[in-house]
């Protein structure tokens, strides 16, 4: 039994705060609206469980107007073609799951290049700890999470030995 109570809201009715798609978000949004949408009972219109799968016209739009929702505008142009909410998930999917094999790609080439930096013998450690900092600074850019920890010690062994150099 539905009834009010007493804040102005129905018992049961909960309000959805749709993610905000960007470019380098696309699979954790993309988790979110599924459980969004889910929970709404509008999944099974992107993802049919069967063949036969008959869509209902307002299960149809709902889907549509969830995706919609949770896309910023300059997207929403490259989708009003599409006809269907699958149409519409299948599209952002090859959009957006490159861009973000693109960006992991990038991550694990940048974490190569931190792992094997090391201090030149002309370098001095402003301009060591400079490259250390851009570095770190292009992985935060594409949402990897550096230890700071291990940044000081990545800075502290290339010193040491170059310190060690000169000593000999």
């Amino acid at each position: 039994m539905s009834g009010s109570n007493g804040n102005g809201e129905k018992e049961g009715t909960i309000t959805f705060h749709y993610p905000m798609l960007s470019i380098s978000n696309y699979s954790a949004w993309a988790i979110k609206m599924r459980v969004f949408m889910q929970a709404q009972g509008v999944w099974d219109v992107v993802e049919p469980r069967t063949t036969n799968t008959v869509v209902e016209v307002k299960k149809d739009k709902l889907a549509l107007a969830a995706i919609y929702q949770g896309i910023p505008d300059d997207l929403l142009l490259s989708l009003s073609e599409k006809k269907t909410p699958k149409e519409a998930w299948d599209a952002l999917k090859v959009m957006l799951l490159g861009a973000d094999r693109v960006k992991t790609a990038r991550i694990q080439t940048l974490k190569a290049e931190f792992k094997s930096l090391n201090m030149n013998e002309s370098e001095g450690v402003d301009e060591f700890a400079a490259k250390i900092g851009n570095l770190v600074s292009s992985l935060r850019t594409l949402g990897d999470t550096v230890n700071e920890s291990y940044v000081v010690k990545k800075l502290l062994r290339a010193v040491s030995t170059k310190g060690s150099r000169v000593l000999i």
